[in-house]
């Protein structure tokens, strides 16, 4: 092959190469941005809480410096994302529900959630004992929400059934009308909370 030919290939090369970048890491990016911007623009920005607050699809752990739920405060589902809610770090613990120390966690917190609430081990959910799988979901079931209430009403000072109202007030259907179960974000409960008594 002559030099001639080596560099005519190359400059085609480099041509295209630089055609392709503009078309489809500039363009297509500005494209499926604006379209994103348009169709879906609180999705698009992050699906942000009031407040830049954080966003309604990470979970939020409310809890006190020394890790102590905040009585006047929804408890999120645990988290195994690095030291609680982690986005840098998400992911499950990956341990089977056979594993020992799953086990003893588990039922750690079960005692740990009875005593909070006042109600028997065997009435707490199993989300308010076991991460979810990404260790980020903001989602706690009605169950778990509704065995809060009494705490919460309480440490608010509000009566229970405007506490309860509220709750059911935030239950989201499930995905599409048939996937998943009828659950609550804790944080934007929360928010609703802090927002109503103006804090």
């Amino acid at each position: 092959m002559s030099t001639r030919t080596t560099l005519r290939t190359t400059g085609v090369a480099v041509r295209a190469m630089l055609v392709l970048t503009l078309l489809l890491g500039v363009g297509y990016t500005l494209l499926v941005t604006g379209i994103g911007q348009v169709l879906l623009p609180w999705q698009t920005n992050g699906s942000m809480l009031a407040g830049e607050r954080g966003s309604t699809l990470i979970g939020q752990s409310f809890t006190d410096a020394e890790g102590d739920a905040l009585p006047q405060y929804f408890q999120s589902r645990p988290s195994a994302a690095g030291d609680g809610y982690d986005g840098a770090s998400s992911g499950g613990s990956n341990l089977g529900p056979e594993n020992p120390d799953l086990v003893a966690v588990i039922e750690e917190r079960r005692a740990a959630v009875a005593e909070r609430e006042g109600v028997d081990p065997s009435q707490v959910p199993a989300d308010a004992v076991t991460a979810s799988a990404s260790g980020l979901d903001p989602h706690i079931s009605v169950a778990y929400a509704l065995l809060q209430v009494p705490r919460v009403a309480e440490a608010r000072g509000l009566p229970e059934q405007e506490v309860r109202d509220l709750v059911e007030s935030r239950i989201q259907g499930r995905d599409l009308g048939f996937l998943g179960e009828e659950r609550i974000n804790a944080a934007e409960l929360n928010l609703a909370l802090d927002d109503r008594e103006g804090r």
